[in-house]
Parts: C-alpha cells; structure tokens; sequence
C-alpha cells in the first residue's frame, strides 16, 4: 500500500512539472489564460524530513526555510515538514533522500559520517583558525561545494544535492556533573558527541557514543553516558539538560565550525521547472541570514535562563584542554590525510584559511576589550 502511494506521488509530481511547462508555453500566446491557468493548478508538495525532534529550536529552523520557499514560490510549492524518525531514522536521512524516501533533509554532515569519515569535513572538521562564518563562505567560495558534490555524487553514487546554511556558534564542550580542570578530569568518561569529534576525544580518553539528540538525557540519566554536548543553549533547555548535570563549558574545538546541511534529491532537482530549482536553492542562502539572527537572540536568552532559573554555572573551557584539543587535531590530521580526497579537501580549507583568516584577525578589533569597557565585570573570566 505504502509503495503505490509513493509511487502515485511521484507521477503526481512529473504531471505537476510536465503540466507548468505546457503553462509556461502557452503563456507567450495569452497571457491573459496563463494567470488563472497557474492559479488553478495542485502545488507541487515536497516531503522534507529532519535530523531533529518535533520540540527542538532546529525543527523551527528548518519550518523557517519551509515558509520562505512556499512564500517565494507563491504557494506553487508546499513542504510537507517531518521531524525525526518520521520517515528514517535521524542519521538516515541521507540514504532517505538518495534512495528517494523522502525530497529534502535538514541535518548536519556529521550525522553521516559513518558512510565516509569525509563527510565531517563540511561541518565537524579541524580548526585551523577559521571561524564557522569563514569556513560556510569556504564551501561557496573557496571550492568546498564542488568538493562535496565529488565526494557525494562522483565518489559515493548518491542521488543528492547538498548545500551548507546557517553558521553555527562554535559548540560547548558540553554538560557535566562536576567540575573539570583539565584532561585528566575527562580521561575515561563516557562522552556523547558525533562525526570526527567522536574520533578526537576518543583519543583524548573519553569513550565516545554517538547518539541522535533525543536520546541524550534519557542517555544520561541510565548512567549510558557521563558527560555530553549537543550544539547550542536553546536546544540544551528544551530536552532539560540542567535536569542531569548542572556544569556548561562553552567555547571548544570538538566542534567549532558547523553549518545545517540541506539535502535534495538531484532526480526531483533535475525534474523541476528552473526558478523552482532556484528558489529551493537561493531558499538556503536566504534562511541562513534569517536563521543567524534567530538563534543569536534565541540562545543567548535560554544561555540566560539556564543560569538564572535553571541553577547551571556556566564555565569556559580550560585553555588546557583547549590545547590538548588542538595537538589531537594534528595528530589526526596526519592519520586522515592517508585519504587521497580527505587530504584534497584539507589541502583546500587550509589554503582559504590562511589567507582569509589573516585579513580577518589582523582586521577584526578587540571586541572583549570594547564589552569589558562597556559591561564592567559581566564576563568574570
């Protein structure tokens, strides 16, 4: 039953495309038809499914996109927005949309490493310096599309398009039920992080599983996991991460330049009309600004409230571990680069970096000289 209901969806959505094409032609010859012709027709309704729990602050995100498209496109599109597990599971999402389960995805690269350590490259990779805002402008500037495409479509054989949106904050090392001074307090604990992070702080000591977000504090409360990060405050406060530990180390090279990864299915892109195509395309780019300014407000109000109402002492993470960080990174680096690709892809990162990091650090002012100057003694660093 389920099959020939996909399958009648799929011939709905070629006669939708095949039906606006016939209208665009004959709307040369009258464009007085052509108008309530367009109005009349069913919108194309794509199936969008998520890496996130209904509840999280990135299932609003991905609606967010959802509402530009459909706005953009004068409702000729329709999104049908699924979270988590609705379809395939949160780390499936990629086989879901190549396989041709579901049209788009809202995820992040790293939730699908495990198909190709590559994959973390494009949002759970090394820091050379680059912030998340330099190395999203890497993937549309610096070569890092055609290199995702090479790895998913050349290398891979999946049927996806994928594009890069919204440059996260770097993400906090995490919950913990105790205070940590340095490596020697994390060796041995049962972390919960993903992609190459897993890798990094494995061989830091830690033992490292990798769980979808939902599962974490349930995780954590079975004694399964001893320590964990998500990705940001807002999520954190909204699956009760305060309710299992109350220490927050924010600021940490684990995870420091991840961006949402959208993915299409390239059959269902290559079958649209072009400013359909396009607006599914330059949809990414336009929520990415939106989703920016949202989750500035949104996590810097819930860092707020888990500190104020929630009882959580927020930290800083010590620049000991800061530095094991970074030497795991090389350490790393020279075991990766075995892989002729991965190290193409390094190769092309490190290039950007050093030039558009210079300018940037030799450009950018002090900006914790100028907060300290204006909010005396708020940091308490």
């Amino acid at each position: 039953m389920t099959k020939d209901i996909d399958e009648a969806k799929a011939v709905s959505r070629r006669s939708f495309l095949r039906r606006s094409g016939t209208i665009a032609g004959g709307a040369a010859a009258s464009t007085l038809l052509a108008a309530p012709a367009v109005l009349a027709q069913s919108p194309l309704v794509l199936k969008m499914q998520t890496s996130w729990p209904a509840s999280d602050i990135w299932q609003t995100m991905a609606q967010q996109y959802v509402e530009r498209v459909e706005a953009m496109s004068g409702e000729r599109i329709k999104i049908d927005l699924l979270p988590a597990g609705a379809v395939v599971g949160a780390f499936q999402v990629m086989d879901g949309v190549s396989d041709g389960l579901i049209d788009i995805a809202h995820s992040v690269s790293a939730y699908w490493y495990g198909k190709n350590k590559a994959a973390s490259l494009f949002g759970t990779g090394p820091v050379f310096g680059g912030d998340p805002t330099n190395m999203l402008s890497w993937f549309y500037q610096g070569g890092g599309r055609e290199l995702y495409r090479e790895l998913t479509q050349d290398n891979m054989g999946l049927d996806v398009v994928g594009l890069l949106a919204f440059p996260m904050p770097a993400q906090p090392f995490g919950w913990f039920k105790n205070p940590i001074d340095g490596v020697e307090d994390i060796s041995g604990m049962k972390y919960r992080t993903v992609g190459l992070a897993a890798d990094l702080l494995q061989s830091m000591g830690m033992s490292v599983a990798q769980l979808p977000g939902g599962e974490i504090v349930p995780a954590m409360e079975r004694g399964v996991i001893d320590a964990f990060e998500f990705n940001n405050p807002s999520s954190d406060l909204r699956f009760g991460a305060a309710d299992v530990a109350k220490n927050y180390y924010l600021g940490s090279y684990h995870q420091a330049s991840e961006a949402f990864e959208f993915l299409f299915s390239r059959s269902m892109m290559e079958d649209l009309e072009p400013d359909l195509r396009a607006i599914l395309e330059h949809g990414v780019e336009a929520v990415s600004t939106y989703n920016t300014a949202f989750a500035l407000d949104n996590y810097s109000a819930d860092l707020i409230k888990l500190r104020d109402e929630g009882g959580v002492t927020i930290h800083r993470t010590p620049e000991s571990i800061l530095s094991a960080q970074l030497d795991a990174w090389s350490e790393m680096i020279g075991t990766l680069e075995s892989d002729p690709f991965i190290k193409k892809v390094l190769d092309s990162q490190r290039e950007w970096v050093k030039r558009t990091t210079y300018y940037e650090l030799m450009n950018k002012p002090n900006y914790t000289l100028a907060y300290e100057h204006f909010f005396p003694g708020e940091l308490k660093l």
